[in-house]
């Protein structure tokens, strides 16, 4: 089992009601899609934001992170929308 520390920015913080948790996850090499289907599996606001092609970014350890970037016991897993600037 890999524990991941999740931490929720800007809208997803305001969604989700919180600004991060920790997550277990099983298997062998998790990733960052298990991490975000076991989240979507919660339904409600979960399966909405976390919905294929909204827009959400990821980051472990604050380097950008895809969908398939393996996930280590104590990484930090960050959900955020991308940010415009103008």
């Amino acid at each position: 089992m890999t524990s991941v520390r999740l931490v929720y920015l800007a809208r997803l913080r305001e969604a989700f009601s919180s600004s991060g948790e920790t997550l277990e996850i099983t298997g062998d090499r998790p990733t960052v899609r298990d991490a975000v289907e076991q989240l979507r599996a919660r339904g409600d606001v979960w399966s909405y934001e976390l919905a294929d092609g909204r827009a959400v970014r990821t980051a472990v350890n604050h380097d950008m992170a895809s969908m398939e970037t393996v996930l280590r016991d104590n990484d930090e897993l960050a959900f955020f929308p991308p940010v415009t600037g103008g």
